[in-house]
């Protein structure tokens, strides 16, 4: 399949062969960042077992916890749509924003004044070398595609999102979209 050229704030979906890669199978990953001196993205779908308060005890709340990559996975990163109320925010694109004033968003969670919507956590990124992410682009690791979403991404539900981007390209990706995650299942 043709992709665009990455770009910051545009999406890497995981192609149907990327089966043994536990980190990256079926992933769909935000690019947060992409230059000459290499990229940094956050998995978008796939969640893990904890919750924030598990890990931030002091925020009463119970949102879920992704796996944002194999890097560097005992940080927490996270990304928003609320720049206007969490300082120092980085944008990436679409009104999606990286980082930004912890104390800050522990605040504005405890008064309710952020949902799940607004935030998602991550343990974790990915990153790539400088040209390393166009090397796996050329061996047909990933397909680039531009977030249509905006920031509406943020609060996306991830249990079936790569199986609608497999939908979205049609094809042969309409077939993989109803396989199971793990071939030896069929």
């Amino acid at each position: 399949m043709v992709t665009i050229k990455p770009k910051k704030g545009d999406l890497l979906i995981a192609e149907p062969s990327i089966l043994g890669d536990v980190s990256f199978n079926r992933s769909i990953i935000l690019l947060a960042d992409h230059n000459e001196m290499g990229s940094i993205g956050f998995i978008l779908n796939k969640p893990l077992q904890y919750t924030i308060n598990e890990l931030v005890p002091e925020i009463e709340a119970e949102f879920k916890i992704y796996n944002g990559g194999p890097v560097e996975q005992d940080n927490l990163y996270f990304i928003h749509t609320v720049p206007e109320i969490i300082p120092d925010s980085i944008e990436i694109s679409y009104g999606i924003y990286w980082g930004g004033d912890f104390n800050k968003v522990v605040q504005l969670i405890a008064e309710n004044k952020i949902t799940e919507n607004d935030i998602r956590f991550f343990l974790g990124y990915s990153g790539w070398d400088a040209n390393q992410l166009e090397e796996e682009l050329k061996i047909n690791s990933w397909i680039v595609a531009e977030n249509i979403y905006k920031n509406a991404l943020v609060g996306k539900d991830y249990q079936t999102f790569w199986k609608e981007k497999m939908l979205e390209f049609g094809g042969e990706y309409s077939i993989w979209s109803n396989a199971p995650e793990d071939p030896s299942y069929n």
